[in-house]
């Protein structure tokens, strides 16, 4: 289900419980929302409300830290791959095929992170053997001087850092956002807009008043739900960085 869909389907129950809590002030017996009730009713709306503000506010921080996180961790696969790709040019000919390994496996990271769900898991595994690939091209190469053995030598760390990257990129996103948190804060919501409907009266702007209330906390879910997605969502990271590398590569 997509973000929007679900963005939608909590504004609706925000809306409607808070409905609920207009109906109810109207058709419960006067001693239900007279005043000792409804400071106790006001005292619980005071909590969730503290609870959905501590609860929204970590996982926004959190689906906000995930998209960073890539960010960087993106920025630093460029990067270390830029090194590479000048240390296998430096270090001569007999490098050019760890130069189109090292294309070849960029070329399949674009397809992990910004393709379709089918093609993720299998580029994953092409991904991985090109990897074996590159360390066998890298333990068949003998430098002739030190000069080609400090670029052998860098050329395995900066390879090593990429790969370390991309698999810590791919488990940051096997769980991204917590879903019990985010259940749990749309039920608080609920219980707060029905506390809120049994403490006022139904008119237009009471309803106004809900239907906004409905769309701040929707918009909120949204922003979590899209951040979290940060290679797939309308906020989506550009691959252009990326692209940009590889089509630098063996030039």
């Amino acid at each position: 289900m997509g973000s929007i869909a679900i963005g939608v389907g909590v504004a609706i129950l925000m809306f409607g419980s808070g409905v609920i809590g207009l109906l109810l002030q109207r058709v419960l017996a006067e001693h239900h929302t007279s005043e000792r009730s409804r400071d106790m009713i006001r005292g619980i709306v005071e909590l969730v409300t503290l609870l959905l503000t501590l609860v929204l506010g970590l996982l926004i921080w959190t689906a906000y830290g995930v998209f960073t996180n890539q960010q960087m961790e993106l920025q630093t696969l460029s990067a270390r791959a830029l090194e590479l790709d000048l240390e296998l040019a430096q270090y001569g000919p007999e490098a050019k095929r760890g130069r189109d390994i090292l294309k070849n496996d960029l070329s399949l990271a674009v397809a992990q992170f910004w393709g379709k769900d089918e093609a993720m898991s299998q580029t994953y595994d092409a991904s991985y053997a090109m990897m074996n690939s590159m360390t066998s091209v890298l333990g068949g190469l003998h430098p002739a001087n030190d000069a080609q053995k400090t670029l052998l030598e860098d050329a395995h760390t900066h390879y090593g850092s990429i790969g370390e990257t991309r698999l810590l990129m791919s488990l940051q996103l096997t769980s991204p956002v917590s879903w019990p948190l985010v259940i749990g804060t749309t039920a608080w919501s609920c219980l707060l807009f029905c506390g809120l409907g049994l403490l006022s009266r139904a008119n237009a702007t009471t309803v106004a008043a809900l239907a906004l209330g409905a769309f701040s906390v929707a918009s909120a879910i949204f922003l979590i739900l899209e951040l979290s997605q940060p290679y797939t969502s309308l906020l989506r990271i550009s691959p252009a960085g990326l692209e940009m590398v590889i089509a630098g590569i063996d030039k």
